[in-house]
């Protein structure tokens, strides 16, 4: 295959800098809602969930997700078993980033034929991935749309979109406001792609069915089909222990700058990141995607963070391991406020100019 330039996202279909522009306008025009009172957030808008203030102690955390392009490697695979899962994982681990326990998920489902089988598929992975995550399904939406939802074939098309709630102390929200410079920075390992950068991925790895010996014998479609890691309980845990969590980053799209959606004035330096699972290593080669553009669109084989004090890390760490092998210390914080920096690839990046190569 012959190398795909710089940019391949947005080739694909997916300008990353044009969607933030487009959701700047939809934010900025939901700050005008005028409520005739005062408002209920805690927060304000890019966090990965906010929390509404029931009393004055206790709030309520909301997210909501989708699974994006993944649901079409499952209509052309015929296999809707997984996607479940990711969508709890989407909206799970969003919610606990505010230090929030996710208690109720509400699902909503888009067909363009309403297929049993394909529907109770999907329902085994919601069922599993609730499991996982500790919450309940307590209702959600089916909505028959064949003029709007088209499959990849026809008519096995649907889109999956969930709706995520948890509870929280108010004085006990994470907001990564107290994150300091020194702080050691945790990773949690991912299991491959996860749900971002699917649209990316399918065009370099069009064949889903192509078994590449750097996937050690599994097809391109089963290993984009990996379940997104659910990290949930793990990191409720380590809320619960003794210590000190000062910020909680769910890499998902634009990689490792999702830290800087974190309230600190401080940057983040990732100088011991894990070896990037195969897939990934698999889609530089293939499609000729430049590292800068990898490590703003993936995982890269992390695929969540935890900000402790540097003295803390190591009982966090041993925590964190327990259910999440190969957890381990991948970076620390520092004063370059604004700044992430991934040394060892030769990259640096902010939250308007992306990731680029340190001078």
């Amino acid at each position: 295959m012959a190398p795909m330039p710089e940019g391949v996202y947005a080739r694909s279909g997916v300008d990353q800098s044009r969607s933030a522009d487009a959701v700047g306008a939809l934010v900025a025009a939901l700050g005008r809602i005028s409520l005739g009172r005062e408002s209920r957030a805690a927060l304000g808008s890019g966090h990965y969930a906010n929390v509404l203030a029931l009393d004055e102690s206790r709030g309520l955390a909301l997210s909501c997700d989708g699974v994006g392009t993944k649901v079409i490697v499952a209509e052309e695979l015929r296999r809707y078993d997984t996607v479940g899962i990711d969508l709890v994982a989407m909206n799970a681990n969003d919610v606990v980033c505010v230090g929030a326990e996710p208690i109720a998920l509400l699902d909503y489902v888009a067909v363009e034929e309403a297929d049993p089988e394909a529907l109770g598929q999907i329902g085994e992975g919601l069922r599993h991935g609730a499991e996982l995550a500790g919450v309940e399904i307590p209702g959600g939406e089916l909505a028959v749309l064949p003029e709007l939802i088209r499959g990849h074939p026809s008519p096995r098309g649907f889109d999956l979109a969930g709706f995520c709630v948890g509870l929280v102390d108010l004085d006990a929200i994470v907001t990564g406001a107290a994150a300091a410079p020194g702080d050691a920075i945790v990773g949690l390992p991912s299991s491959g792609v996860h749900s971002n950068g699917l649209t990316l991925a399918r065009a370099v790895l069009s064949d889903l069915h192509e078994r590449p010996e750097e996937l050690g014998g599994r097809t391109v479609g089963e290993t984009l089909l990996e379940p997104t890691v659910i990290y949930v309980r793990a990191v409720l845990e380590l809320l619960r222990s003794e210590v000190d969590v000062r910020g909680l980053a769910h890499i998902t799209g634009e990689g490792f700058l999702n830290l800087l959606r974190l309230e600190a004035g401080v940057g983040y330096r990732l100088d011991a990141l894990p070896e990037p699972p195969p897939v990934f290593r698999l889609i530089a080669e293939r499609g000729g995607v430049a590292p800068s553009e990898l490590y703003e669109v993936f995982n890269m084989g992390c695929g969540f963070c935890c900000v402790v004090p540097a003295d803390d890390a190591g009982a966090a760490v041993a925590l964190l391991k327990e259910q999440h092998p190969g957890a381990a210390v991948v970076g620390r914080v520092t004063d370059e406020a604004g700044v992430v920096e991934l040394p060892a690839q030769g990259l640096v990046g902010t939250k308007d100019g992306g990731l680029r190569r340190a001078p």
